[in-house]
């Protein structure tokens, strides 16, 4: 039997975690002496590795600026989960999923732009770590669309190309799959409109995890 393996991000597709982003986004801004940007550009940016999203949100800024930023909204991230204000809760439906699909044998991963640490502690939140058998974030990868997390993850399972799917909210994504050659499925539970995955290579966009289920069950 051909090993499937399914690649989710987290944020936006996993757990909707743009409240505590945008609080830790103000929150930098704020600490650097800047305007916090506007709410939809900080969620449009969810997904790309901090000094990149910085750059999108402070195009004025100099790159000791950007890195400054980023600097302060990882402060700002783990001072709120120090006092327990970080939520990231699951959306309906997806921790069945993960245990009907780790139950049909397939490999899971994810590929996101959260921190190695920021990703352990919210899937050990939500008691998932052990469904996953690669975890690929920004720490060790360039920002999405770059194609590096998904040859990470195919490296590590020993997957076909053709037999994995990778799932994302936004269109960084859907570029990363395309770019890595796997299969691109969009999910519309997130933080980009379905038209920007479609036109950055989604073959499909889910409307609900049963739809997502139905996309996946057709590559069984």
């Amino acid at each position: 039997m051909s090993l499937r393996l399914a690649i989710f991000d987290c944020d936006g597709t996993l757990v909707d975690s743009q409240a505590d982003i945008c609080a830790a986004m103000d929150a930098a801004f704020v600490t650097a002496g800047l305007v916090p940007p506007d709410r939809n550009a900080t969620r449009r940016i969810v997904g790309l590795s901090l000094p990149e999203a910085m750059r999108r949100l402070c195009p004025e800024g100099s790159e000791r600026d950007h890195i400054a930023l980023a600097d302060h909204y990882r402060d700002a991230f783990r001072t709120r989960r120090a006092a327990g204000q970080v939520a990231e809760p699951l959306y309906e439906g997806i921790a069945a999923l993960i245990e009907e699909l780790a139950g049909a044998g397939w490999l899971l991963g994810v590929a996101t732009g959260k921190s190695d640490r920021g990703l352990v502690h919210c899937l050990e939140t939500h008691g998932l770590t052990g469904h996953f058998v690669t975890l690929q974030t920004a720490d060790r990868h360039p920002s999405k669309p770059h194609p590096s997390m998904i040859e990470a993850c195919l490296a590590a399972t020993g997957a076909a190309m053709s037999e994995t799917a990778m799932i994302g909210d936004t269109a960084f994504d859907m570029a990363m799959a395309v770019n890595a050659g796997v299969r691109a499925i969009g999910v519309d539970w997130g933080y980009h409109h379905p038209r920007d995955l479609v036109e950055a290579g989604a073959e499909a966009v889910a409307g609900s995890i049963a739809e997502l289920r139905l996309l996946l069950k057709g590559m069984e």
